[in-house]
């Protein structure tokens, strides 16, 4: 394989494959590709569009909090 350079935008390769690969699963699901690709597969093809810059994302500083059973009992 190939070696893969990061975009700028993107901080680590774990952040690279999460994106890649929540990308994949929309182009599974018949999302509309944005990238021309040789390829068919979602995989390569959603690795291409985040190599493109052409696929959105956002780093949230903090998960939203979830209500313990306490919380909802009082």
């Amino acid at each position: 394989m190939s070696q893969v350079y990061l975009p700028r935008d993107v901080d680590s390769k774990f952040r690279f494959i999460t994106v890649a690969a929540q990308r994949a699963k929309q182009l599974q699901s018949g999302a509309k590709p944005r990238v021309d690709s040789r390829s068919r597969k979602p995989t390569r093809v959603a690795v291409e569009e985040t190599i493109a810059g052409v696929v959105s994302w956002e780093v949230r500083d903090k998960l939203p909090e979830l209500e313990t059973t306490e919380e909802k009992e009082a």
